[in-house]
């Protein structure tokens, strides 16, 4: 979905909103704006906060400080029942005396609605994901999908100014999750509801994801869309979890008007690694950075293969390579240490432990600096460091 910068109005604020348990801090003055219409996704590992964030958004539980708003309501003291939110959670809560009919009823009955335009509107949303052959039917004759689709039924037909996800589809298969995602997505759009959607999967962040930000213990690392997120993470946190496990230490050694020469020093390494860098403004003659390179930006070439002048190449030896659907994980040993590079199966024809150069554009590797670094000049921090805080 794409949202023009003065068309955006936000959805949902958090603002400064801190919460323990027992005496450990799960969110950490954590701060939050999802855009009105924006479906936002929360990534990140098991405790990271993430359903924390969705229950004080729900006011299922109540923050120890800091304020909820949606749109330009502060909500912070209402019950859940006062927020027009829908919510849709892991385990489904689908009553199991009640039909596929009656659970996706059941927030419209509360409403007291008439029961001829209940009818209407359940109907209406079964056929949107294409379960209306199945109302009759109790939640223990249903596959997982199906659940699934009931679960996000229930939550939707009551037209709620917020939909909130905990983790839906984590006991769905892969061609399942699929098609619901875009199911979800297609409604989501359609309705133009703000949402808020957790998972720890990376693919279903980049299947439904506007924008995903990335939590770790309490605290959100990056906020991107999520392409940006995946091929420039700012934090090395980030960069594992997304699977950008190729970090780099090194010391600025020259600066020239488009690129920079690096050497690597990461321990162990037992080879003298000189690469060329894409010039960044945070670059500085002797500055020591870490710089990371997404694996499907790594080529191999082998070792009597001609170089060529527009790339970076790093000696090693292909040490395992593994089935990753229509590509191979490979590992090369550059002498001490372990890079990392995803090839598409038509392009791999290498053996292990041959001896390969490992290729890279100078564009390739970007430094973990926290700072994003693709916003306007005038509010870029690594141009200016005075503003970090405005960001």
């Amino acid at each position: 979905m794409v949202i023009r910068n003065k068309e955006l109005k936000v959805g949902i604020a958090l603002k400064k909103i801190t919460m323990s348990y027992n005496g450990r801090a799960v969110l950490k003055n954590l701060n939050l704006e999802v855009n009105k219409g924006e479906f936002h996704v929360l990534l990140g590992p098991s405790g990271g906060g993430k359903t924390t964030i969705l229950s004080v958004i729900a006011g299922l539980i109540r923050q120890d400080t800091g304020d909820v708003l949606i749109g330009k309501r502060n909500v912070s003291n209402l019950p859940p029942e006062k927020r027009r939110i829908g919510f849709v959670f892991q385990d489904y809560a689908l009553f199991p005396h009640l039909t596929v009919f009656d659970n996706a009823a059941y927030g419209l009955r509360v409403k007291n609605i008439e029961e001829s335009k209940i009818n209407q509107k359940v109907d209406y949303y079964l056929s949107k994901v294409s379960i209306e052959k199945e109302k009759g039917k109790l939640p223990h004759q249903l596959s997982g999908g199906q659940k699934q689709r009931v679960a996000l039924i229930r939550a939707l037909i009551t037209e709620p100014e917020i939909l909130l996800l905990d983790e839906p589809m984590s006991n769905l298969d892969a061609l399942t999750k699929e098609t619901i995602g875009n199911e979800l997505k297609s409604i989501q759009q359609e309705m133009e509801m703000t949402t808020v959607y957790v998972t720890h999967n990376q693919d279903e962040a980049v299947l439904l994801g506007d924008r995903v930000s990335v939590l770790n213990h309490g605290k959100i690392e990056q906020i991107e869309a999520p392409d940006e997120l995946f091929y420039h993470p700012k934090t090395k946190f980030v960069a594992r979890f997304v699977g950008a496990k190729n970090i780099l230490k090194a010391r600025v050694i020259e600066i020239n008007q488009h690129e920079a020469v690096v050497q690597v020093n990461n321990e162990g390494l037992s080879q003298s690694v000189k690469i060329r860098v894409k010039k960044y403004p945070i670059f500085e003659k002797g500055k020591e950075i870490n710089l990371c390179i997404h694996p499907e930006k790594i080529t191999l070439k082998r070792e009597n293969e001609a170089p060529d002048a527009n790339l970076n190449r790093i000696r090693g030896k292909l040490i395992n390579k593994t089935n990753n659907g229509n590509g191979l994980k490979a590992t090369i040993d550059i002498g001490g240490m372990e890079l990392h590079a995803a090839i598409p199966k038509d392009l791999f024809d290498f053996n292990t432990y041959e001896n390969v150069w490992v290729c890279f554009a100078p564009d390739a590797p970007h430094p973990l600096c926290g700072k994003k670094c693709r916003a306007p000049e005038t509010r870029r921090k690594c141009l200016v460091t005075t503003q970090v805080d405005r960001l």
